[in-house]
């Protein structure tokens, strides 16, 4: 992609999964690439199997030290850390917080940092990994979806208040991919997300067509449309139906507990 050639890109959260395959997917590119990951040593790893920068610590910070790696400019800015918080208003404080901080936050203080001198520019590119539970919801997890919804209203309101200015906006909305963040979702996890998983790979290749089609919402699962219509069309159909899984999630959970 000609557009994507030289440009400067930072990838959070790239030492694994989703993240990882963006980074290899702008590289392969021709972009020259910023590897995050609050883990340093698989930051590492990934950026040099690629030849990328790397800039590991907290997604929150990282956007003056990306720049200094990259040469003193960031073209794309993808925020893909997260974390899969479960549990619903039981979840202590900590839990909302930090899924509050990670999920959302750490979007806001990257655009902080980044703004002026896109704006200044008249370009730039913020690439958000939000989740279908951004759309629809996650059952089991109160504190993921809430902030993913967060995540999703954030990348809405940066692409309506600065697409005249520039500023592109994409937000992803995969829904079961098969990175360690799915592993960890347990049953739920199993009977939401697992049927129609995906490699990190496939969200990588659709996130370059929706940059190539300058197309805000990406959806690597297209059939994530459909539900996200009727969820807004057909509130109580919609609702009915995730309330249907979630007695399907009891179930399921009550029986594991029987066979310990």
């Amino acid at each position: 992609m000609e557009a994507l050639r030289d440009a400067r890109v930072v990838v959070t959260g790239a030492g694994g999964g989703i993240g990882a395959a963006l980074a290899r997917a702008f590289t392969a590119e021709g972009a020259r690439v910023a590897v995050n990951d609050l883990d340093a040593d698989a930051a590492h790893k990934v950026a040099d199997e690629i030849g990328a920068a790397v800039v590991p610590g907290d997604a929150s910070g990282i956007v003056p030290a990306a720049r200094t790696a990259l040469g003193g400019r960031i073209d794309v800015f993808c925020a893909n850390a997260g974390v899969g918080t479960g549990g619903g208003p039981e979840a202590d404080d900590a839990a909302w917080e930090l899924a509050w901080d990670v999920n959302v936050m750490s979007h806001v203080r990257a655009a902080r940092a980044l703004l002026p001198e896109w704006l200044e520019r008249g370009q730039g590119r913020f690439v958000s990994t939000v989740s279908a539970a951004g759309l629809l919801t996650m059952i089991g997890a109160a504190p993921y979806s809430v902030t993913k919804h967060g995540a999703l209203a954030f990348a809405e309101w940066l692409s309506l208040t600065y697409r005249h200015r520039g500023i592109a906006v994409h937000a992803v909305c995969p829904q079961g991919v098969r990175t360690a963040m799915l592993d960890s979702t347990g049953p739920a996890g199993a009977l939401v997300l697992t049927p129609s998983a995906i490699e990190p790979e496939d969200v990588a290749r659709a996130v370059l067509a929706g940059i190539a089609e300058e197309r805000f919402l990406i959806l690597p699962h297209p059939e994530v449309a459909g539900y996200y219509a009727t969820r807004a069309a057909e509130p109580e159909r919609w609702l009915g139906g995730m309330n249907k899984l979630q007695r399907g999630y009891e179930d399921l959970r009550a029986k594991e507990g029987e066979d310990k």
